[in-house]
């Protein structure tokens, strides 16, 4: 009869009754400190954050062979389960059986490794106690995004990766072509019979779907090549993008204040371990931070009059804030940490820096757009109102150059029962670096794209 293998997950969720029993583990050597006659393993399985000590004397089978295991193999342990120090589950082993062999130029040695050599070993850095936090934190993160809309009844879409359309009007695109380089490129003779591109946005072809289901979202990669090597930049990114029917700007300023409390409270819930590592490593107030977004009260301030909130402020910035231009990120931390020292929704934005589909205020100078600018990440949300009126929105396209032929399935959208409608879009490693305290975008993806940097 095959022996019963437990996760460290199932022990950690009722360690009492554990104590004393004899259970079998299986996972990795994360370090091995060795003595003459007894030795201490630091063990993971990747199921909880916490290790589990492993402690075995002469009496283990094959001494020796034991001994000799590396930092890195997998191994399969059986032993009695005792209270540690601390209270802490440690385990006393009576046998100990090389599952996987690990060489002795293993990068991860126990120590603290910077960021940088990290990823350049990216596929090993999910087996640091940081990465391990970091990542189970963004699939809580994702799993509670999920949980959120289908608990509402939105559907979830999926949007096309390859597309016709640059929904930005930025032309920061990655073209898909099966033409060969270097040579005259002939659109009718691509693959598609027609120039296309990486998607930089799933928002147009969700907006179709809203106008059947009232409430769909989409929550997948996008892609867009700014030749910027900010902390907060990547090539690939995941976005989180709902669109609502019958929803004007101010309802949905509700939606995304309602959206982010509730994400931040079952990742609070679920990975408070992880919250716990991971405040210690950054030395931040990273829960309390966390902690106060779940009941605070969310400032609302168009962009006009944020612009003389900054104006007036007792403090020089570097960048002088101007109507009718966008914002810094020194603008955004003053406005959340010092003057409404909350979250802050910055709303009704000049027309001119903003996308073509945008709802257009009375105003002719503004549109009904709007950012949530989040204490110490500045902005994590952007979305607005969408024109619904064919005459406007057919206008400004023609103003902004982008083709109504080319587009026309969009334009239709106002002909074939059109109503108020409004999304907003999230970049999900933003928000997963607010819920982390992680400083750099490249830290909290998996495997990072970059401008020059395309490995793994």
């Amino acid at each position: 009869m095959d022996k019963k293998v437990f996760d460290l997950r199932e022990i950690a969720a009722q360690e009492k009754a554990f104590v004393g029993q004899t259970v079998t583990v299986q996972g990795w050597i994360r370090n091995h400190r060795k003595q003459k006659n007894i030795g201490f393993i630091e063990f993971y399985d990747g199921t909880v954050l916490a290790p589990m000590q492993i402690v075995y004397d002469e009496q283990v089978e094959d001494f020796a062979a034991v001994q000799a295991l590396r930092n890195g193999a997998a191994i399969e342990a059986t032993g009695v389960l005792v209270e540690g120090r601390g209270g802490a589950l440690e385990m006393q082993a009576r046998e100990l059986t090389l599952m996987g062999d690990c060489t002795e130029d293993y990068p991860l040695q126990p120590k603290r490794h910077s960021l940088e050599f990290l990823r350049d070993i990216a596929y090993l850095r999910p087996r640091t106690r940081l990465f391990q936090a970091v990542f189970r934190v963004r699939s809580i993160a994702a799993q509670a995004i999920h949980n959120y809309f289908q608990s509402r009844g939105y559907v979830y879409v999926h949007t096309p990766l390859i597309t016709a359309n640059d929904a930005e009007g930025a032309g920061n695109t990655f073209t898909v072509t099966t033409q060969e380089m270097g040579k005259p490129y002939k659109p009718e003779d691509d693959f598609f019979g027609h120039s296309t591109s990486l998607a930089v946005t799933g928002q147009l072809e969700a907006e179709t779907y809203a106008l059947a289901y009232k409430r769909v979202y989409t929550f997948g990669p996008t892609f867009r090549a700014e030749n910027s090597n900010t902390k907060t930049h990547a090539a690939e990114f995941w976005m989180i993008e709902p669109e609502i029917c019958f929803c004007d700007l101010s309802q949905l300023m509700d939606v995304e204040e309602d959206f982010l409390k509730s994400i931040v409270r079952e990742v609070l819930e679920k990975a408070m371990p992880e919250l716990v590592f991971l405040q210690n490593y950054a030395k931040s107030n990273l829960i309390e931070k966390l902690q106060a977004l779940t009941t605070s009260t969310v400032a609302r301030v168009t962009h006009a009059e944020a612009i003389e909130i900054l104006r007036n402020a007792p403090k020089t910035f570097e960048h002088e804030p101007k109507q009718g231009e966008d914002i810094f990120k020194e603008h955004e931390k003053y406005l959340t940490e010092e003057h409404f020292k909350s979250p802050v929704f910055l709303y009704d934005w000049p027309k001119d820096i903003k996308a073509f589909y945008m709802y257009q205020n009375d105003d002719g100078k503004t549109v009904a757009a709007v950012d949530l600018l989040v204490p110490g990440s500045g902005e994590l949300m952007g979305g607005s109102q969408r024109e619904t009126r064919l005459d406007l929105l057919v206008d400004r396209m023609n103003e902004l150059g982008i083709s109504t032929k080319q587009m026309d399935w969009y334009v239709n959208l106002r002909r074939f029962g059109g109503c108020t409608h409004s999304g907003f879009g999230m970049g999900f490693e933003r928000l997963v670096m607010y819920l982390t305290d992680i400083e750099n975008i490249r830290d909290v993806i998996p495997y990072p794209r970059t401008p020059g940097n395309c490995d793994f």
